[in-house]
């Protein structure tokens, strides 16, 4: 019997573990290694959360919920996030293996239930514009209203916003 997936917030060891894959795919780009100790910090302040598609005990995926306008992924744009009624999804990763298999897509929908009950109103994304699957997939995921682009890193890097309803209850 194969284990089954799941989605959780990442703890610490989940942290660790995401991270050490995503450096070790990268030997060659020190950004990585930055990327990882900021990351797991910003989890820690509360600056964001990151959550992990599991697969049995080991995360096989990611995603980041960026609260703070100082992540080094949002550099103060706030029209990203606020800290109060915008929040960015960042960082969506899964291992090949299991892509297009509706894992992220769960993960996405726990993400966004959790800024809604956090009180946050819109949630945004950027995506490469060379990367169609992806703008394709945000879009049917109703990130489709265009509030930005920007070159990163030598990439056009379009910014989609998408409104989250009022928490339950």
């Amino acid at each position: 019997m194969s284990p089954s997936f799941w989605v959780k917030k990442a703890g610490e060891r989940e942290l660790r573990i995401l991270w050490e894959k995503n450096v070790t795919r990268h030997p060659d780009d020190p950004r990585w290694k930055v990327w990882r100790e900021e990351y797991i910090a910003y989890n820690r302040s509360g600056a964001a959360v990151t959550y992990a598609v599991m697969r049995g005990r080991e995360p096989v995926g990611e995603g980041t919920l960026l609260f703070s306008p100082l992540c080094s992924a949002i550099r103060g744009r706030t029209l990203l996030a606020d800290g109060k009624t915008r929040v960015s999804l960042n960082a969506l990763r899964i291992e090949k293996t299991f892509e297009g298999e509706g894992h992220v897509s769960r993960m996405v929908k726990e993400m966004e239930r959790e800024a809604a009950r956090r009180g946050f109103r819109i949630i945004t994304v950027g995506v490469d514009e060379s990367e169609a699957r992806n703008r394709a997939i945000y879009r049917h995921w109703g990130y489709d209203r265009l509030i930005l682009s920007e070159v990163e890193d030598g990439e056009r890097v379009l910014f989609f916003e998408k409104p989250l309803p009022a928490p339950e209850g």
